[in-house]
């Protein structure tokens, strides 16, 4: 891929020694999310190191889902997991679910218990909190720990047969009641739930617990190098445990690594769908949300992404990423692939009053500033156009050189143009500009009788396209002074969405469809909305602005 980084980093250099030393003959990775919820840039990072990972040593990959909780899983989740990660320009070797491994896990659990490493519980959620003891103190044995291991099998057996309810048993690990490590407290490795799974229906009403289920599927895939987020590292003592206590073959190496972390957003699947739930967004794929379908409906570019995510690199301390980082990586992406266009945000009439009202002609403008090479468009140039409405300052402010009474500035592409009158509605706002322009002046033309200090963008009224334009602000004001400490959803920003009726060229986008991208003429980069866009109408997302005063490091 073209992003691909051959810079070091510490996860690089234990594969490398790992092979090297002849420890492994080749590297297995995976990326296993939990299908709950959908993915957001956050998980672009684990997505591009592993499968980056994978293909740099000439590994393999599993993509897993790792679906042991039926109460939040959904096979909708699923099918935009495996979207997400095919958009970014990844595939996998292998395609598994942990719910495949349900019979083998069961009997791994028989095994601990047969080893007497495992036994039936009969407290309830809150004793169990408060037998496990706190950071300072120790827990103390749940009086069923010492269950004979025949007990326990038949009470087991029972429990996968469904003979009891929800919650009112549980098969813990028997480890250390007052371990240092909370985790090996007698951690709960099965529950009953009486749920219907998205992949084995009701074959189960147990469901092993994440803690225990993870480290086996990385051990029964052979995955080598089992790279997963910081807050892993107190679980990994607990998943080697399971791993050697169940005598597993395959013994993964968890290695772990700082999240992706972003300004002005939430990297939490619990609060994205608290954000759904709530109707905070019109849904997961928003285009304020910073999950990957949100995003790539807003307009972001796969490779934009992989380029942030090599950029941020791999680390071992967790960091906050300022946002406006991945926005210069979306125009870097951007400048050399979406044409330019001209729309206008916020109409206001300009007619040019000697100009002839039964003429109109062709203008030849450039598709792209920077790039010769993408030629040029003809644009229908009448009588009367479309400005924007901070082109034109009734009182101009000191150093203001657009249009206003008296002023004469050039309409892109075309003539000079000189105010001279306007027109104002009943609430005394300007609804129209008259200008008069000078036919010796058209672009191109060699003309060096005078100069004028600005530059208007501009539409032909008579074949403009009537358009939305979406415009996007942070969702989340996380850096605002004010909400510090405040909970995340008391930082909503009220203004992180303003919708616009304007109008854009008719030549470059008469055959727009969804997700094309354009460059507007100073207004930002745009995408074409796939959910709110009609054959009767365009709506436009803005991806991101063209200019920010914020400075990439070197």
């Amino acid at each position: 891929m073209s992003n691909e980084n051959n810079s070091s980093n510490f996860i690089k250099n234990i594969i490398i020694n790992d092979l090297e030393t002849g420890k492994h003959n080749g590297i297995i990775t995976r990326f296993p999310p939990e299908p709950n919820g959908y993915l957001h840039i956050g998980h672009a990072k684990s997505i591009c190191l592993n499968f980056g990972l994978a293909k740099e040593f000439n590994g393999k990959v599993n993509l897993r889902f790792d679906d042991t909780n039926p109460i939040k899983e959904d096979v909708e989740y699923v099918n935009s997991i495996k979207e997400d990660v095919k958009w970014l320009g990844f595939d996998w070797n292998n395609l598994y679910f942990a719910s495949e491994y349900f019979d083998e896990m069961y009997n791994r659990a028989v095994l601990l218990i047969k080893k007497g490493k495992a036994y039936v519980c009969d407290l309830t959620p809150d004793e169990i909190r408060e037998y496990r003891g706190t950071l300072t103190e120790p827990g103390k044995d749940s009086p069923y720990r010492n269950r004979s291991v025949e007990e326990n099998l038949e009470i087991f057996e029972k429990m996968k047969n469904g003979e009891f309810k929800d919650g009112e048993k549980v098969l813990r690990a028997k480890i250390d009641m007052s371990s240092p490590n909370i985790n090996f407290r007698d951690p709960i490795i099965y529950r009953i739930a009486h749920a219907t799974h998205h992949n084995t229906g009701d074959k189960w009403c147990i469901y092993p617990m994440y803690a225990f289920a993870h480290p086996l599927e990385d051990a029964i895939e052979g995955i080598t190098h089992s790279i997963c987020t910081l807050e892993f590292a107190d679980q990994r003592p607990l998943y080697d445990w399971f791993v050697a206590e169940c005598e597993m073959e395959n013994v993964p190496r968890q290695i772990e690594f700082a999240r992706l972390n972003l300004t002005n957003t939430v990297m939490s699947k619990r609060k994205l769908k608290q954000l759904v739930d709530e109707r905070v967004t019109d849904g997961w794929d928003d285009p304020r949300m910073p999950t990957i379908s949100g995003v790539r409906r807003r307009g972001y570019t796969s490779e934009s992404i992989r380029n942030f995510c090599q950029e941020i690199g791999v680390a071992k301390a967790d960091s906050k990423v300022d946002s406006q980082l991945l926005d210069h990586f979306l125009r870097e992406d951007l400048q050399p692939k979406a044409p330019l266009a001209m729309g206008i945000l916020k109409p206001l009439k300009l007619v040019i009053t000697n100009y002839p009202e039964d003429q109109s002609e062709m203008l030849e403008i450039e598709n792209n500033t920077k790039d010769e090479t993408k030629g040029t468009r003809l644009v229908p140039f009448s009588r009367e156009l479309y400005i924007e409405q901070e082109d034109f300052m009734e009182d101009p402010i000191k150093k203001y050189f657009r249009l206003f009474p008296g002023n004469e500035v050039r309409l892109k592409g075309a003539y000079f143009v000189k105010c001279n009158d306007i027109i104002k509605d009943e609430n005394g706002n300007v609804v129209e500009v008259q200008c008069t322009y000078d036919p010796e002046t058209k672009s191109g033309s060699g003309f060096t009788g005078r100069k004028v200090k600005a530059t208007i963008h501009w539409v032909d009224a008579k074949t403009a396209v009537p358009c939305e334009f979406r415009l996007f602000d942070p969702l989340i004001l996380d850096d605002a002074p004010e909400n510090e400490g405040k909970h995340f959803l008391e930082q909503i920003n009220p203004g992180s969405i303003e919708i616009l009726q304007g109008f854009a060229e008719s030549v470059q986008i008469k055959d727009a469809k969804p997700l094309d991208k354009f460059q507007f003429v100073r207004n930002g980069f745009f995408s074409v909305d796939t959910k709110y866009t009609t054959d009767e109408k365009l709506v436009f997302n803005r991806i991101v602005p063209l200019k920010s005063s914020f400075k990439p490091s070197k």
